[in-house]
Formats: C-alpha cells, sequence, structure tokens
C-alpha cells in the first residue's frame, strides 16, 4: 500500500489555496492543524508532503442525516408513493438484513463519502456494531444510532430499549474518539411517547444525541394532531427529544412555532432536499425561519434507496436551489450558507469540531481539483463548490489529520465495490426466495 495512507505522523500540505491566498498548512502527529500560512512548513517536520498546487482546500463535509448501508438498495425501487416505496419493496428487504450484508454496505457508503470529500456521518439503522466496525476501518468519524421502532408495543419497546443499550455499550467499549453512539427515535409515529420519553431520558443519562425523523410528510403533522392534539415537535418536546444534541432530520412541514421552539432548545435541523424532492414531500423545510430563531441547520442525503448517492457537494446545490424556488427568493441560501451547512453547521451537529480551516482545529481537510472545467474560471471558490462541480472535483480527503483519499486513491476500492455487489445480490435473492 502507498505509504500515504498508512503514514501516522505530521503531514504538509504545500501552496494550496484558501480564500484565494497561496499557503501552507501543517499538521501535527495528533492530527490537528498546527498552522496556516506562508512559514507554517517550518512548524513541523513533515512525514508527508502532499503538493497542493492547484488545489483549493476547504474543510471536510459532515453528512448530518443518511442510513449508510441502504446503498445496498440503491436503484432497487425507484418513482413510487413513499408509503407503497416503503411497504413493499423496502421494508420487506429490509427484513433480511444481516450484519454482514450491513458491513459491506457501510463500507461502500464510506468510500462513496470519502469520494465526494465527506468526512463524518450521522447514521441510523440496524446492525450498527458492524457499521461502527466499517466506518472505523475506512478512518471516518461516525455517530451510530439503532434505529428505535416500537409501534406502541410495550413487548417491542422492551426490545428496542436493549438493542439500543447494547449498542451505546458496544461504541464505548470501543474507545475511539472517531466513533460514537446516538439514541435514535425513529419518528413520532412510529415511536410511542413511552417509547420516545424513554429516549429523551437515555441520551441525557449517557450524555449522548439523539437521532430523529421530524416532521417529513403532511401526513406525519396531521396524523399526531389527530392523535396527540399537538404537532409534532411539540410532542418531541415534551418527551424529553428535543435537545442541543438531536438532530432532527427532513424538518419539511414545520410551521413557524415550531421553528422558534428548535431554535430555543439548540437543536439541528438536517437538510435533505434531494431525498424530500424525489419522495415528493411536497414542501422544503423553512430555512429561513429555522435561522431567524436561531437553530443550527445542516445538510444530509439520507440514504441511497431515496437518494440516490451520497454526495454532498450535490446536495448543497439541491438545498441551495430548492429553498430559493420553493419560497421564492433568488437571494436565500446564498453559496457561502450552503458550505456552511455541509461544514461547521455539520460539525456543530456531531460534536466534531469547529468544521474550519484554523488552527487547533482538527485536520479535517478537502482538497478540490483548481483546474477542473467546473471550477474554471475560479472568480468565486464557493460559488463554483455549490453550483458548478459535485464530488468528482475532490481530489485529497484527510480525516483527523489521516489521509483517506490521495489524488481519487482510495485503498481497496475495488474490493470494496465488488463485495457490496455481491452482498447486495445475495440480499434481493433471499428477499425473492422468501416471497
Amino acid at each position: 500500500m502507498n505509504e500515504i495512507f498508512t503514514a501516522r505522523g505530521s503531514v504538509l500540505i504545500a501552496g494550496v489555496a484558501i480564500d484565494g491566498s497561496t499557503v501552507d498548512i501543517a499538521i501535527d502527529e495528533t492530527g490537528a492543524i498546527a498552522a496556516i500560512g506562508k512559514d507554517a512548513r517550518t512548524t513541523i517536520d513533515a512525514e508527508i508532503v502532499i503538493d497542493g498546487s492547484d488545489r483549493v482546500a476547504v474543510p471536510g463535509f459532515v453528512n448530518t442525516h443518511t442510513h449508510a448501508a441502504m446503498s445496498l438498495l440503491r436503484g432497487y425501487a425507484d418513482d413510487m408513493i413513499l408509503q407503497d416505496w416503503l411497504a413493499q419493496k423496502i421494508w420487506p428487504l429490509e427484513a433480511h438484513l444481516t450484519g454482514d450484508d450491513v458491513y459491506a454496505g457501510t463500507r461502500l457508503a464510506c468510500l462513496e463519502m470519502i469520494r465526494s470529500g465527506t468526512v463524518a456521518f450521522n447514521d441510523m439503522y440496524f446492525f450498527m456494531d458492524r457499521a461502527a466496525a466499517a466506518a472505523d476501518e475506512m478512518g471516518m468519524r461516525a455517530t451510530f444510532a439503532y434505529g428505535f421502532i416500537d409501534l406502541g408495543m410495550e413487548e417491542k419497546r422492551e426490545a428496542e430499549i436493549k438493542a439500543t443499550e447494547t449498542l451505546v455499550a458496544h461504541v464505548k467499549s470501543l474507545d475511539n474518539p472517531r466513533i460514537r453512539a446516538a439514541v435514535g427515535p425513529h419518528s413520532v409515529y412510529t415511536v410511542s411517547p413511552e417509547g420516545l420519553s424513554w429516549c429523551g431520558e437515555y441520551a441525557a443519562e449517557q450524555n449522548i444525541g439523539i437521532h430523529v425523523h421530524l416532521s417529513e410528510t403532511e401526513k406525519e403533522v396531521a396524523d399526531c394532531v389527530a392523535q396527540f392534539g399537538k404537532r409534532p415537535a411539540y410532542l418531541l418536546d415534551e418527551c424529553g427529544c428535543l435537545t442541543p444534541r438531536t438532530v432532527a432530520a427532513h424538518c419539511c412541514w414545520l410551521d413557524e412555532a415550531e421553528c422558534r421552539l428548535l431554535g430555543e432548545r439548540g437543536v439541528t435541523a438536517s437538510h435533505n432536499p434531494a431525498s424530500n424532492m424525489k419522495l415528493a414531500v411536497n414542501r422544503a423545510m423553512p430555512y429561513h425561519w429555522l435561522r431567524q430563531y436561531g437553530a443550527n441547520v445542516a445538510l444530509g442525503t439520507d440514504g441511497c434507496s431515496s437518494n440516490n448517492n451520497l454526495d454532498l457537494m450535490e446536495e448543497m446545490k439541491f438545498a441551495a436551489l430548492l429553498q430559493k424556488f420553493a419560497w421564492n427568493s433568488p437571494t436565500l441560501l446564498p453559496a457561502g450558507e450552503a458550505i456552511g451547512m455541509a461544514t461547521a453547521a455539520g460539525a456543530r451537529a456531531l460534536g466534531t469540531g469547529p468544521g474550519t480551516l484554523t488552527v487547533g482545529a482538527p485536520a479535517d481537510i478537502v482538497l478540490l481539483d483548481a483546474r477542473a472545467a467546473c471550477n474554471t474560471p475560479l472568480f468565486h471558490p464557493d460559488s463554483n463548490a455549490v453550483y458548478a462541480c459535485s464530488g468528482g472535483v475532490v481530489m485529497t480527503v484527510l480525516c483527523q489529520g489521516r489521509i483517506l483519499m490521495h489524488e481519487r486513491e482510495v485503498p481497496g476500492e475495488e474490493e470494496i465495490v465488488r463485495e457490496a455487489g455481491e452482498t447486495a445480490r445475495s440480499l434481493v435473492a433471499r428477499a425473492e426466495e422468501a416471497q
């Protein structure tokens, strides 16, 4: 293997562009940024030197909502009504998932995320111990939540509680600062108030995050009001699930008062524009209200069965365009804010650092190709990154100073892709045999 991928010492990125200036970035042995500037190279004795000429450096991207192993389901079922898609295609296939399937699917997802500049992700799914092993091997940061669904049944709730406790204990036993645990109450329509309250209390007791789907569809809101007499955000708040450690995905059907509530509670709203458009949820996240009331707004891709990729650069463009179109405002969500959603806001949501290229911050760094056609001319790097380019412009990726991809090369890529393809075909075959 190329020594650049096995090195664990100091790194120098030489002559790279940041905000229009050419600088060096020095990274120390701990994986932190030691210096940025024209004389940064004098601060360390670099074990590895990366040529940053013709490269633009940006902070690593953070995907705040996904179901990584659903990469195995990419293209399996498309262009369907949401409830039919879930009930007829996705859930029957997921019933046959194994830990090995999730491991292979998560490795594929990590590969795809690395290749498009993502260094950290927030995952909710099943067999999460195996997903954690895959993410660790790939060198990424990740937060894992078991998808807690009790459907109002006490016996099922007890099983979900046990599964959640088992995952949290497992992740903590790893003692790996890149791998974290969260509690994953799926939604107000799949988890009882009793289950939601347990999730809120347990997350507070363990000082870990909460990952939940919130107000994705109009039906979810209407059903919650009919059953409980209140909108979903208020139900989650009553159950202790709206906290500064909470990432709430989708948030399409929040009203203004709920946006104010999320801001007051310090919640992160994860905007998933591609998935929401594809599944036709018929309303865009009210980004303007969330920002007005101080909520942290980040970006997520959702899973590959409803996106169908994990390219956060593409997601930035979708987010910026959807907000402008849906709310009839060409100035809403400008390019710089879209970059901030994918970097600093995401890092804040998952507690992975400031998500900026600053001295003392973790060296989560992405180098973009300044010579690419989509980056030419380079009047405004943020504008090109959001509106012109996709993840294909990402050349080199570092997470905590560790080089995960260099000049588009990721170690073991062919084997990861081959294994995932075979695993997906085996999963579908098992499901079809069982019908």
